[in-house]
Formats: C-alpha cells, structure tokens, sequence
C-alpha cells in the first residue's frame, strides 16, 4: 500500500484528506501537536482497514520530523508527503504595525522551515518511491495582499517558492503546491474570528487534491477551486 505523512492532521484539511486517502487504501502517518484529538482522528480512520501511526508533536521540532519519517519506513517507505499544519503568527490576525516578531517567526518556522526539514528528513524515501510526491499546502494570501495577512501570506509565498525550487532540483518528484481556497476550519476562525460568512467544508476541497493524485500534472502551483471546476 502507498504510504502517506500528512501534517495537521487531526482535523480540517489534514483530517478530510487522511479520510479520503485512507478510503483508498492508503497507510497513514499523521501529524498534530494535540494527542487525544489525533488518537480519535485516527481511532476514526481504522475502520477503513487502513494502517494508521499517529505521531503527536511539534513539526517545528527537528526529533518530531524524524519520527514522522521513521514511522512511515516501518509501514513501507514515503510516497506522498502534505505539508498542511500551519502557524498564523498571531490570532486573531493584525496589520503588519502590531504583528509580534515572535509570531512572524512562529510562522515561517511551522509553514517553511519545518516544511523544508520534513522534505530533506523524507527525501531518501521519496526518491525510492518511484512515485513521490510532496505537496505543500498554500493559501490565495501568498499571491494577493490582504490587509492583516501579512506575516502568514508571507510565510506561504517562501513555502511556494520553496515548492517550485524543489521542484526543478528533483525532477522525479511530482511537488504541487495547492491553494485551497476558501474553508470552515479552526484556523481561519482564529484568524478572523468575527467573519461569520459560510465557508465550504474542508471535505469538499479534498477532490481537487485527489485529482491530483490521479492525473498527476507537472510540479508547479495549483488552486483547488480551478482544480474542481475543471472536474466537473
């Protein structure tokens, strides 16, 4: 079975996805810094006959990284690989003039440098896969400005860049980097709690990245809502 690591996985984004690929008969690695919520998340995933290694920590942490790679060889090896857990930099967002230093760092250190260290820990593997994909999970801040999503749009523009780089360095890897668009998850919420607009369920993103997986285009930037338009 192909094995899949995915951060941020005990709910939103991350969950939704350890759910669809497990339904296809993916073993799972998953990520997330609260325990119990990643042991229901994955207590929920053994009913698909799946193989599950839920792997509690800080990806921020270079020892969580390894862990997660490690757990992944005893199921196989690594041939997908989603960078999904992501840090804001402050909750709820504020403009560039009252954004901490300390959480602007907290950013870049979950969204990129965390990112880059769990690719370089998982590469050996990837290579071997013969398939390997890396996907980085990015957001519309990166390539718009809006106004409070300075510091985590700037974090997701240095994770696109290093997506695109990795992707040139290894060219038999397949490394997308997925805008997907608009969701209802904890994170937006902390982000701009007073927004009470709805917003899709992250499961309904979750076609664009399976569709990936399946016709599996040339590296590069994708948005998930072009990704399901084109689907229909």
């Amino acid at each position: 079975m192909p094995v899949a690591v995915i951060t941020g996985a005990s709910k939103g984004l991350g969950r939704a996805l350890a759910e669809a690929l497990a339904g296809r008969g993916w073993d799972l690695v998953l990520d997330a810094r609260n325990a119990e919520v990643l042991k229901g998340t994955a207590a929920g995933l053994a009913g698909h006959g799946t193989r599950v290694a839920a792997v509690p920590g800080d990806v921020a942490d270079a020892g969580h990284r390894a862990e997660l790679v490690a757990a992944a060889r005893r199921l196989g090896g690594v041939d997908l690989l989603v960078s999904n857990a992501s840090a804001l930099g402050a909750e709820p967002l504020v403009r560039l003039e009252r954004l901490p230093l300390d959480g602007l760092r907290r950013a870049l250190e979950v969204n990129v440098v965390a990112a880059l260290g769990l690719v370089q820990e998982a590469l050996p593997l990837l290579r071997a896969s013969g398939a390997g994909t890396v996907v980085a999970v990015s957001s519309d801040a990166a390539a718009e400005a809006y106004e409070t999503w300075g510091g985590y749009g700037a974090s997701k523009a240095a994770l696109d860049q290093l997506a695109a780089v990795l992707a040139e360095e290894e060219p038999g890897l397949r490394v997308w980097a997925v805008d997907p668009g608009d969701m209802a998850t904890d994170l937006y919420a902390a982000a701009v709690p007073d927004d009470d607009d709805p917003r899709p369920e992250p499961a309904r993103v979750v076609p664009a990245f399976l569709r990936l997986l399946d016709e599996r285009p040339a590296s590069g930037r994708y948005a998930a809502p072009a990704l399901l338009e084109g689907a229909r």
